[in-house]
């Protein structure tokens, strides 16, 4: 796309975030067209460029399009060049402790003050009410809402596999970002928005809180829970790979038997979605044995050409040679600040055929100071002497 008619081209972000949340509202308004700034202290800049383990990749996954400034908010002159580059910016994302800003002149109502069309936001682990000055993790909200008892077996409560709150929590303070700056245009005035990381884990778990609205009874943790589909399993091929099949309706399930062509599935006993559903604890084992009697290929082939759901068993590091993934901009070239070339999946939307790409890399420490708060420095009365 032309970056000058992105969505967002135009429009200033200053970003003071670290580690996953507020770096992922950043990446998005970033993509978007977005001149997201990223503010960082002086030396070896934020801290999440230097975490290792799980989280090596979160720095080189939410820090594309950005530029990076550096400053010393200890320093009158260094915070005083900042907030006048505040001053010119459409945005504020942060997602540091409660008051860690405002202590330094840099919390909403110091800035909106002066500059009153200003959208601040704080993406927290808790939105206003009694929980709100505590601190929160993903792993932490996943266990306050069920979300990690509802994805672990019976007894052992289990954390989803991503960061997905927040990813998620990141993403609604983007949306909420886009709905403030759509009522600025109505009003002419900016505000104050926050996202938080236990609401959007509630919000995930909404549909387990009305199931058991609904029917009156408590779900069971999903990997021992009554799935609604006869068919809808995790099986093994021939050669020995794991491949998930859904057959989630009846005409799905003649299909699948007529290209099986195995006697045993023609029973009555699974005539119906209703049947197999209950029938469960004999039919999976059924069609596990069936199954095994095809090569990963061959089932993949069946499943496509008859239009099942289905997909290979894979890792994260499968998808670098995904080729529907590697299509039309679905991955974009990325260069690790040492320097090593590799790829990371775009935004997952698309705008007519058009994806969302990569207009400059990982921005190297304070690699645009100079170039974004000399023009605020000159600006100060010392600097005009």
């Amino acid at each position: 796309m032309d970056p000058t008619t992105l969505p967002l081209a135009g429009i200033r972000v200053v970003e003071f975030s670290h580690m996953v949340m507020g770096p992922t509202c950043g990446l998005v308004l970033a993509d978007l067209g977005a001149e997201v700034i990223k503010i960082e202290p002086p030396g070896e800049g934020d801290r999440t460029r230097l975490l290792t383990n799980s989280g090596t990749g979160f720095f080189a996954a939410f820090s594309r399009n950005k530029k990076s400034v550096q400053v010393d908010t200890a320093d009158p002159a260094e915070l005083d060049a900042l907030i006048r580059l505040i001053d010119t910016a459409d945005v504020v994302i942060e997602n540091f402790r409660p008051g860690g800003l405002e202590g330094k002149g840099l919390g909403y109502e110091a800035l909106s003050a002066r500059n009153a069309r200003l959208i601040y936001c704080s993406l927290k682990g808790f939105l206003s009410g009694p929980y709100e000055k505590r601190t929160a993790l993903d792993e932490v909200v996943q266990m306050m809402t069920g979300l990690a008892y509802m994805t672990g077996p019976p007894g052992r409560p289990l954390r989803a596999g991503a960061p997905v709150n927040d990813m998620m929590g990141g993403m609604f303070g983007a949306i909420a970002v886009l709905g403030a700056l759509r009522q600025r245009e109505l009003t002419g005035k900016g505000q104050h928005v926050q996202s938080g990381l236990f609401e959007n884990s509630a919000f995930l778990v909404s549909t387990h809180m009305l199931q058991q609205s609904i029917s009156g009874k408590e779900p069971p943790p999903m990997p021992a829970g009554k799935r609604a589909w006869g068919v809808y399993d995790v099986f093994e091929s021939s050669d020995g790979v794991q491949i998930f099949i859904g057959v989630v309706t009846d005409r799905q399930w003649q299909i699948f038997t007529d290209r099986l062509q195995e006697p045993e599935l023609l029973d009555p006993a699974w005539a119906t979605n209703t049947l197999r559903a209950q029938g469960r604890e004999t039919l999976i084992p059924l069609v596990a044995r069936l199954v095994k009697k095809h090569s990963i290929a061959e089932l993949e082939v069946l499943c496509e050409r008859a239009g099942l759901p289905f997909a290979r068993i894979t890792k994260p590091w499968d998808l670098f040679e995904d080729p529907h993934l590697n299509h039309a901009g679905g991955m974009l070239p990325l260069t690790l600040t040492d320097g090593r070339e590799t790829a990371v999946p775009a935004l997952p939307i698309q705008f007519g055929a058009e994806r969302f790409g990569l207009r400059s890399g990982l921005p190297m420490p304070g690699q645009h100071t100079a170039e974004i708060l000399d023009p605020f420095r000159a600006a100060l009365p010392d600097a005009a002497e």
